[in-house]
Parts: structure tokens; C-alpha cells; sequence
């Protein structure tokens, strides 16, 4: 896939206010500081499309880009993030988990995952949360960069073991670099193929909060 136009649309902490659910969205979401702006701004080719900080926990709203005018990268909030209050992080968490469960035209989630990291509890609660509820995931580990690929391989292979010890196989898996662009291509081939078989939800124009 070409990408040959890429536009912030609109910032939103209210799931009613969102954009029709007419076009494919793929939400990309993972622990704060994972690189999530950067890979965004690498798969469009366009620095600063989504904001990149030093501020762990910056992203607090449900942020939607939307690609050659057909559809949507949706930049979700950043999990685990600690000096959010208790009562600011539930806000969040209802907030995301809303979203993803309920979104209509939602066709798959991207987790973020650090690669540089041995397996983390809260990536895998939240892929074990995504196949509760039966959604369409896959893994992106960010920032292969920073290391040996051997070392990424590894980290990888161990992230894989734990998922199965709740998953019967583990979901399609991107490796990633926004600095080299290493995984560009795969992800935009990978979201191209479903974009290819979206059909607008019979339900469109039905409020999200009914569920």
C-alpha cells in the first residue's frame, strides 16, 4: 500500500463524538513510552502527524488520522502509565475498553510491545482482555533498533511462550523500527488485505453507548 495522504481528523475523551463508523479503523495502543507516535508517523511518512513527547502518558484522548481519504489509524490513550491517579486511570481505562469493545467498524487492534523488554504483565493482561472478548489482535514489537536482532528474537520468542499459555496460538506478529522503517511495508500490506473485505456495519448510525 501507497500512502499518499495522511490527516489528523479529530481528538475525542467522549465515545459519541467519534467519527461514523463508515471506514476501516485499526486502533494502535500500548504502555506509555513505546514508541506508539513514532511508528504512526513512520507508517504515514509524515513527521509530526501524531505528536511524539518525552511525557510518558501524553496521549489522553482517542485520536483519529485518516489515511488516502479510506481509512482510519486510531491513537489510543498509553496503558500503565504511573503517575496518572487512580481515579484518572480508571476514567481510561473505561474510556478505551468502551471503545475497542463497542466500536463498530474497529477491524483490528495493534499492540504495542517494546521489544527491548522481557515479557511484561500488563501487555499480556491486555492481550489476555483483547482475546476475552474475542478481537482481532496482532503484536507489533517497536524499537528493534535499539538492539541485536538476536536479543529481539529472544524477548519475542518469550512474549510468545506466555501468550500461550492462555492463547491456542499466537496472533500475527510485526517487528518494527521507526528509525529504519523496518515493518513499514508488512503492517501497510497486512491493513491493505482487510481493508480490501470491509463492508460498512448494517448498524451504522446506532449509538455506541447502547452496550
Amino acid at each position: 500500500m501507497i500512502v499518499k495522504s495522511a490527516e489528523f481528523i479529530c481528538s475525542n475523551t467522549q465515545i459519541s463524538k467519534l467519527p461514523p463508523p463508515v471506514k476501516p479503523e485499526y486502533a494502535f495502543i500500548g504502555r506509555s513510552n513505546v514508541g506508539k507516535s513514532s511508528l504512526i508517523n513512520m507508517l504515514t511518512a509524515k513527521k509530526g502527524l501524531a505528536k511524539t513527547s518525552q511525557t510518558p502518558g501524553k496521549t489522553q484522548l482517542i485520536n483519529h488520522f485518516l489515511i488516502n481519504d479510506n481509512w482510519y489509524i486510531v491513537d489510543l490513550p498509553g496503558y500503565g502509565y504511573a503517575r496518572a491517579s487512580k481515579s484518572k486511570k480508571a476514567d481510561w481505562d473505561k474510556f478505551i475498553h468502551t471503545y475497542l469493545d463497542k466500536r463498530e467498524s474497529l477491524q483490528c487492534v495493534m499492540a504495542l510491545i517494546d521489544s527491548r523488554l522481557e515479557p511484561q504483565k500488563i501487555d499480556l493482561e491486555f492481550c489476555n482482555w483483547l482475546g476475552e472478548k474475542g478481537l482481532s489482535f496482532v503484536l507489533v514489537f517497536t524499537k528493534a533498533d535499539k538492539q541485536s536482532s538476536v536479543k529481539t528474537d529472544q524477548n519475542i520468542a518469550k512474549f510468545k511462550k506466555a501468550l500461550l499459555a492462555t492463547f491456542d496460538e499466537v496472533p500475527d506478529i510485526f517487528v518494527t523500527s521507526s528509525e529504519t522503517h523496518d515493518g513499514r511495508d508488512e503492517i501497510l500490506g497486512f491493513i491493505g488485505g482487510i481493508n480490501q473485505g470491509f463492508v460498512v456495519p448494517a448498524t451504522f448510525g446506532s449509538p455506541l453507548e447502547r452496550g
